[in-house]
């Protein structure tokens, strides 16, 4: 029996262009557990997911994140996506001149110890693209280009299904979708689970996608920090409620306020070293 696949995170702390973003977040995800990662904009949600990834513009200045044993922050993005690691993304970014079929080939074949055949690969792709109701002619467009933003979403969700990562991060993967697209997502997305086992972590605002991928888990990240974790029903909650009892409840405030709250200490502060000096020279 093969051992658990788990991402273990420890006190993480992450900077953009010199501006902390993560102030030591704590997080453990388990082989087949779906963690919903919820909490207000611009709190540091697509910053954890892409950090993981290893988006050169995040910066880890502090904390480890383990994946299957291996130390993530020592492999480059290449080698974390062929460790299982996958990130679909909030804003699916096009690619000209090379088409969905020639991209998903060659990262089947890097996952592979010998190539994919033409017959196995082209069987797999006209099999997803049904499954998650495309246009035929997906394979040979462009990645990307001149897709609706739907189309994108629904592209991430191909290219999930077909290198079978075992551990998948969605990315806001349900905006912009309408219902019947959320549906078709979030079957390709529970079809994959049960065939390989994958773990999830998804960052999403609509209770009806999370409804539909059932996660197990709730953490709410505010000001860079997980606040608060729970089961399902702390989702629900912040459905139906919002996040103004959380922040009384845990006596947190949210990234964009506490910035209004430093800006408007530091402008206090400066006005009143200003009339001291005044003072003093009269």
């Amino acid at each position: 029996m093969s051992e658990v696949k788990t991402l273990e995170i420890r006190n993480l702390h992450v900077s953009v262009e010199d501006k902390e973003i993560l102030k030591g977040v704590d997080l453990t995800v388990n082989e087949n557990e779906v963690h919903a990662l919820m909490g207000p904009n611009g709190n540091g949600k697509s910053t954890l997911l892409a950090a993981i990834m290893g988006n050169p513009k995040y910066t880890v200045t502090e904390g480890s994140i383990i994946y299957d044993g291996k130390d993530i922050l020592s492999m480059p993005v290449n080698e974390r996506s062929v460790a299982g690691l996958f990130l679909a993304m909030q804003y699916p970014q096009e690619i000209p001149g090379v088409t969905n079929s020639d991209f998903l080939r060659a990262a089947m074949n890097v996952r592979s110890e010998q190539p994919v055949s033409l017959f196995r690969f082209i069987k797999a792709m006209e099999s997803t693209i049904s499954e998650l109701q495309m246009k035929e002619d997906l394979a040979h467009r462009f990645l990307n280009e001149g897709f609706s933003g739907g189309e994108k979403k629904r592209n991430e969700i191909v290219q999930m299904k077909m290198l079978k990562p075992s551990l998948s991060m969605l990315d806001e993967i349900d905006s912009g979708l309408d219902v019947d697209a959320i549906r078709i997502v979030g079957d390709a997305i529970n079809s994959l689970r049960k065939e390989n086992g994958m773990s999830i972590i998804v960052v999403s605002h609509y209770e009806r996608f999370l409804e539909l991928i059932e996660p197990q888990f709730t953490h709410v990240l505010v000001d860079g920090r997980i606040v608060a974790s729970g089961g399902p029903e702390l989702a629900v909650k912040i459905d139906s409620e919002g996040y103004d009892w959380l922040y009384k409840e845990y006596d947190v405030v949210p990234a964009a306020e506490a910035e209004a709250n430093a800006r408007k200490v530091t402008s206090i502060g400066t006005c009143a070293v200003r009339e001291s000096v005044k003072g003093a020279s009269k």
